[in-house]
């Protein structure tokens, strides 16, 4: 099985060559779309809670969800969330995150282990001293027994200090050639391809490998990830740690992220959005498909093209449709990729005066060009490049609004208007 949307690379980089990996039927790395994915934020034991994240995380796009696994009550749930998930029709692959205990859960746990579609591993923290090769080998191990890959998913926070320590000391031996930054970032390049070889050595397949380099600032993250691609070719999973709330989190990920992206490095990512209290967990999704959508590297949603308004566009109309339209195609996908293919590539064009109004608009597949403050009451809409009507009067926003929804069924497929009102 692979995965559903076909990427087209328009980097100027070749795109990087990577062994690909299928994670529960979602290919990652090898020729395959980059990859979107997210993590609950529940606690697993809790079914109800945690069924409904990972529900709402995947209608929002979603294609793999992680979820922690840190004591026998949140294993022992696992089986019953997956059987619940497909129960209600969410197919989406489960990834278990496992920390300093990883090897005793999933050997106490085999339901659990044969549920989860993948391991997520700190060697870091997956066990310390002499206790370390032996509590990784264990769940290399339990991976190859029940088929399952590994991603090995090193964390500057949590950076194994032994090897840190030997790095620093050889350093000085040599006269201090590196700075403390850079032998930092070195050791979690070596972290993460030793626990990768001795996974080989276990018997573990580089096409059950994917390897992560978590850092929380942007230029290591760079660095990081442009070194580590080129020392491996296994299938690499992009994230900023510890990344923030807000239009913080978002630039920090979105700055690092899109130049590795650029390049052609990353397999899979996740923007690891701080959530407000009580706020939308999908939040993470939605900026991750646009990160990769604005780059054009792959297709989620249909994309509205909005002007940002000066002062010749006093008037609200255009913003409130541009968000109402904007705001209804985002939660019509669900529905909308089984009954409309391919209408994610649709380019609508809401647009707010005289200016650059019908000139976007002819470039969109329908756009509208609203009349500006002191222009005439009077807004041209362009359908495939020709101008096709001037709306006029005081119901032009839900006019064509209408028509909108009325290209979608035309061109994408056939189904019930009724069901796509706008209000």
């Amino acid at each position: 099985m692979t995965n559903k949307s076909q990427t087209y690379i328009s980097s100027p980089f070749p795109r990087r060559r990577s062994v690909a990996v299928d994670v529960g039927g979602v290919i990652v790395g090898g020729e395959a779309p980059v990859v979107v994915q997210s993590m609950t934020n529940t606690d697993t034991a809790d079914v109800d809670s945690t069924v409904a994240q990972v529900s709402a995380l995947a209608r929002a796009g979603s294609e793999l969800v992680r979820i922690t696994v840190d004591r026998d009550e949140a294993a022992a749930a696992v089986p019953r969330i997956k059987e619940r998930l497909q129960r209600i029709g969410v197919n989406v692959p489960l990834v278990g995150d496992f920390h300093y205990i990883g090897h005793k859960l999933l050997a106490d746990h085999p339901d659990c282990a044969e549920a989860l579609d993948k391991y997520r591993i700190n060697p870091g923290n997956v066990g310390f001293k002499t206790k370390k090769d032996k509590q990784f080998g264990q769940i290399i191990e339990m991976a190859m027994k029940h088929d399952k890959p590994v991603r090995i998913g090193v964390n500057w926070g949590s950076l194994d200090q032994e090897l840190l320590t030997h790095l620093m000391d050889k350093n000085q031996e040599e006269g201090s050639p590196l700075t403390a930054q850079e032998v930092m970032r070195e050791a979690i390049c070596q972290s993460g391809l030793l626990s990768a070889q001795r996974a080989e050595e276990l018997g573990l397949g580089r096409d059950k490998i994917i390897l992560s380099a978590k850092v929380s600032q942007v230029q290591d993250l760079i660095a990081v990830y442009t070194d580590l691609a080129q020392r491996c070719d296994y299938a690499l999973h992009l994230g900023l740690t510890e990344a923030g709330m807000g239009t913080k989190g978002i630039v920090a990920s979105s700055a690092s992220m899109g130049i590795l992206l650029q390049q052609g490095i990353g397999d899979t990512i996740r923007i690891s959005l701080t959530p407000e209290p009580g706020g939308d967990r999908t939040r993470e999704v939605q900026v991750s498909q646009e990160l990769l959508q604005t780059m054009g590297f792959r297709s989620f949603v249909p994309i509205v093209a909005a002007c940002p308004g000066c002062g010749r566009t006093t008037s609200t109309v255009f913003q409130e449709l541009a968000q109402d339209i904007q705001e209804h195609i985002r939660e019509s996908m669900p529905k909308w990729r089984e009954q409309y293919p391919g209408v994610e590539e649709l380019n609508v064009a809401v647009m707010g005066c005289i200016v650059n109004g019908p000139g976007e608009s002819k470039h969109a597949d329908i756009g509208i060009s609203l009349p500006g403050t002191g222009e005439t009451p009077a807004a041209p809409v362009f359908v495939d490049g020709v101008k096709t009507v001037t709306l006029r009067g005081p119901n032009i926003a839900n006019e064509f609004k209408a028509m909108v929804l009325d290209y979608i069924e035309k061109r994408y497929g056939t189904g019930v208007s009724s069901e796509h009102e706008i209000s």
